[in-house]
């Protein structure tokens, strides 16, 4: 049984609730020692999560991913039990990663870390440029950079289409529905879409329309786990880390990596 008042929990949860209280209880721990009104300073939190891709539906339930704003009022309800006065526009930020970040605070018996954001600090932050590699499929380039002032980075079969309401679609990476490649084949005119998130310092890809089940699929390999993680939802967007194979359709492939910012 997990204490919120207690002690950090040494064996590993393995239900829901029990996730949740651990990540509760590892917050707690770091809101109490901005008791006395140290907490107007903070911006927000990111908590970043690398567990391993069986678990991850366990951690998606435990910060509520599908419902927005749910787990940042269960850390508010801490902070009021505390009196710790946080700012009225704090963030509250929940994203996987394949491991953690050197700068975070780093929990004991979970693969979790929380960044605490306040003006004196950096968000940490990757690169705003990126590289998109065609590995397997055909696409009209090759490579495509991206940056974060491109906004939704569309992808799917066909330069310009037209989705359900009759606006058309611009895809930025374009698989030519005349190519005879078999990678072609199950990629759907509104596949997925990438886009810079400011907040995370990072690149979301999200799954469109045509990319969820029971619809054509997408799907994620990382370079450290090769069991791909599924992106089901399209309202939920999953941090690109480097080296990232993106899976369209069956056997469609691009790979992601950060490029430098030019000096």
């Amino acid at each position: 049984m997990f204490n919120l008042f207690g002690k950090e929990p040494s064996e590993k949860p393995q239900d829901v609730k029990a996730v949740r209280e651990a990540l509760l209880v590892f917050i707690k721990q770091e809101l109490q020692k901005m008791e006395g009104g140290e907490g107007k300073h903070i911006k927000g939190f990111q908590l970043f999560i690398a567990c391993q891709p069986v678990e991850k539906y366990l951690y998606e339930s435990a910060v509520f991913m599908e419902e927005e704003g749910r787990f940042k009022k269960e850390v508010q309800r801490l902070a009021d039990d505390f009196a710790i006065d946080l700012p009225e526009h704090w963030t509250m930020e929940s994203l996987f990663v394949e491991e953690l970040p050197q700068d975070v605070i780093k929990a004991g018996n979970l693969e979790i870390g929380l960044y605490i954001k306040t003006p004196e600090h950096a968000i940490i932050q990757h690169s705003e440029r990126a590289c998109i590699k065609v590995l397997n499929g055909e696409a009209e380039q090759q490579e495509y950079l991206i940056t974060s002032t491109d906004g939704k980075i569309n992808i799917g079969r066909e330069r310009k289409v037209q989705d359900a309401d009759g606006f058309i679609r611009e895809n930025k990476i374009a698989f030519p529905d005349s190519s005879s490649n078999e990678g072609n084949k199950y990629i759907s005119r509104q596949h997925a879409h990438i886009e810079w998130n400011k907040e995370a310092g990072v690149f979301l890809l999200f799954a469109d329309e045509g990319g969820v089940p029971p619809r054509n699929k997408v799907k994620i390999r990382s370079k450290a786990d090769h069991n791909p993680v599924k992106l089901t939802f399209t309202e939920l967007g999953h941090p690109l880390q480097e080296g990232d194979q993106i899976i369209l359709g069956e056997s469609a492939v691009l790979e992601f990596s950060y490029v430098s910012n030019p000096s």
